[in-house]
């Protein structure tokens, strides 16, 4: 059903965290396949990759959009979800998340949806942070919020533009607030 889409940039620790809390939903039968996308070459993900039971994707190019190109471009399912090393679902998203997929293939409309941002409750809290609070507040998500498409709709918007700043940003916009659903579960941000 999906393919769970991390780019990790090298970093065990913060893909580790993710990949823990997918385990309920490849349980479930939601996740088909997990992607950590890296093109670090250190050989660190292609590791975790393996010990985790996951595809490891190795990609040219520096930017955050080739990484999550190169993923999609390898998937095979007919749903993606994109988060980023790091991000921890809260319990409830994979109901949640089967019940949106569900929506959209019986309204036959075009949607997207992006989790709820949430602070990690250990974090300090620091101008950075509440500057931030007040651009996700007056432009609408952020590419730290995670995606979750239909590969088709994904593919008819022209995905993640590999070589462009900002790849996550430009994918949003694209999809406008009409198309875009704020779900319900929380994305929390570890590491």
């Amino acid at each position: 059903m999906l393919s769970v889409i991390i780019p990790t940039e090298g970093v065990e620790q913060t893909a580790v965290a993710t990949l823990a809390a997918l385990v309920p939903g490849a349980a479930a039968g939601v996740i088909k396949e997990v992607l950590l996308v890296d093109g670090t070459r250190n050989g660190v993900m292609e590791r975790v990759a393996d010990v985790a039971g996951c595809r490891f994707i190795g990609y040219e190019g520096s930017s955050q959009g080739a990484a999550l190109a190169a993923g999609a471009l390898q998937a095979r399912s007919p749903w993606l979800m994109f988060l980023p090393a790091g991000a921890v679902l809260e319990t409830g998203w994979i109901e949640e998340t089967t019940q949106f997929i569900q929506a959209v293939a019986a309204s036959g409309r075009d949607r997207a949806a992006v989790f709820r941002y949430a602070r990690s409750p250990y974090a300090e809290t620091s101008l950075h942070d509440v500057l931030w609070s007040v651009a996700r507040k007056l432009v609408g998500p952020l590419g730290d919020q995670g995606l979750l498409i239909a590969r088709d709709h994904y593919d008819r918007i022209g995905g993640y533009p590999p070589q462009a700043r900002g790849s996550e940003a430009r994918l949003l916009r694209r999809l406008g607030r009409s198309s875009r659903t704020l779900l319900r579960s929380r994305i929390v941000m570890v590491g």
